[in-house]
């Protein structure tokens, strides 16, 4: 099967080997209820019913995009049920439809409603949109209701507190806004889980940013943003009544903003975490950023607003929102571990880029922010330098600490504690209890 031109018109049956046309990204709506996306991220339809030809001209997953699959596992054999209630066959090589009429099932033998499936690779997004899809209802509540009951509690926050950590910074999907109802396959307790944060945060004199860190449709195309494959449309996609994604996103920041701004825990809103260069154009940010703003303020007039630039842009870009807006924030993301620019650098190296790049840039944004404070929202102490020594570790955390307390509004380690212990040094309460993180004399620059 091709998708011909990669989307847009018929599916065929013309390829003997199969590259990025013939290769489609499964989605999973159900038992065995499954959607194809192709190479242009337009979905295989029998919407065309009359003549029953299936195209790659699906805009969303609607029902005509949806096919039941029931699979020989002896043989990796499919067979492929329409909307319709009539299975694909392909008539010969130019044309697939759905009109393959029969009493039962077709058998497995060669015929024109039995196709072959050979998956490639194995999804290499493993956010809560694939632990709740594919652990189903039942099973992804039950998990994810012991996750949350068991990895933060009312002692983190108090510990903390201890150690003179004034604030955290929350990351919440679009699907908090519907809880205890969220769309599938997200499952329940969201909110609650952030409700309890704010109480216990409360009880020790902290505040929390709240940080929308997922939106429909996807900002970034990462599995941290709920992305399904790999595909960012939230700028410019739709649900399946119509409505915009960025939308439907104001209308979580109503609901945040109208649950939450009168607590004496709230220090701000993110309006959008981490949106991505290549699929968000800078003046869409800008208004949604403008429409954002607006709906904060209907509720608190002091409450912070926090704005995250394009990922792969300039943070500048975003300075001339600082006329427009009263209490807000910049938000900074800092690694020294992703992309070829760390790949290969020393300890020296890396301190001096912390030192000399990071608080040029700082410096830069403090000075021509109008108004706009400036955040790190995320850092962590670890890098790409390997057999570092803890000494070499210290030396980088309090370069960092040094640099990132410069910011206005300061800053926030990701993340707390992790539950992986191949990767402790981002496990900020590990690092500190080990001392590969020291807290400077002065006290957490934050």
């Amino acid at each position: 099967m091709s998708a011909e031109g990669g989307g847009g018109g018929k599916i065929m049956i013309n390829r003997q080997v199969g590259s990025d046309w013939e290769t489609f990204k499964v989605w999973r709506h159900a038992d065995n209820v499954y959607s194809f996306r192709v190479f242009n991220n337009q979905f295989i339809s029998a919407l065309n019913a009359s003549a029953a030809v299936v195209g790659a001209t699906g805009g969303a997953a609607g029902k005509w995009e949806r096919f039941t699959l029931t699979r020989n596992l002896k043989n990796n054999r499919v067979h492929i049920k329409a909307y319709n209630g009539m299975y694909l066959q392909a008539r010969d090589v130019n044309k697939v439809t759905a009109d393959y009429m029969s009493s039962s099932e077709p058998d497995w033998g060669d015929n024109s409603a039995t196709f072959e499936m050979i998956i490639t690779i194995a999804s290499p997004l493993h956010g809560e949109y694939q632990l709740a899809n594919g652990f189903g209802p039942v099973d992804a509540a039950r998990v994810l209701k012991y996750h949350r009951d068991s990895f933060i509690s009312a002692n983190d926050f108090e510990y903390l507190s201890k150690i003179g950590i004034n604030g955290v910074r929350i990351p919440v999907g679009y699907w908090i806004a519907s809880d205890p109802h969220p769309p599938k396959p997200f499952v329940p307790g969201s909110l609650q889980a952030l409700d309890n944060a704010f109480l216990w945060a409360e009880n020790n004199d902290m505040k929390i940013i709240i940080d929308l860190h997922a939106v429909p449709g996807s900002q970034n195309g990462q599995e941290h943003s709920a992305s399904i494959d790999g595909v960012s449309q939230w700028a410019t996609g739709r649900n399946d009544y119509g409505k915009s994604y960025i939308d439907l996103t104001l209308e979580v920041i109503e609901f945040l903003a109208s649950r939450y701004s009168g607590r004496q825990g709230l220090y701000g809103i993110e309006l959008l975490n981490e949106p991505m260069i290549h699929y968000v154009p800078i003046d869409t940010l800008k208004s949604y950023y403008r429409k954002g703003y607006e709906i904060m303020r209907r509720y608190s007039a002091e409450t912070y607003v926090l704005i995250s630039p394009l990922v792969g842009g300039d943070p500048g870009d975003l300075l001339d929102l600082g006329n427009e807006f009263f209490n807000s924030i910049i938000d900074l993301h800092y690694y020294n571990v992703f992309g070829d620019t760390f790949s290969n650098m020393t300890v020296q190296q890396n301190v001096d880029y912390v030192s000399v790049n990071r608080h040029q840039e700082i410096t830069r944004l403090n000075q021509r922010g109008n108004g706009l404070l400036t955040f790190v929202g995320e850092w962590t102490n670890e890098w790409a330098v390997r057999g570092a020594s803890q000494e070499d570790y210290q030396r980088f955390g309090q370069v960092q600490l040094q640099m990132y307390g410069q910011a206005t509004a300061g800053w926030a380690y990701w993340n707390y504690i992790i539950d992986d212990p191949s990767n402790n040094h981002w496990d900020f309460k590990q690092s500190y209890e080990t001392r590969y993180l020291l807290r400077p004399s002065s006290g957490w620059l934050h």
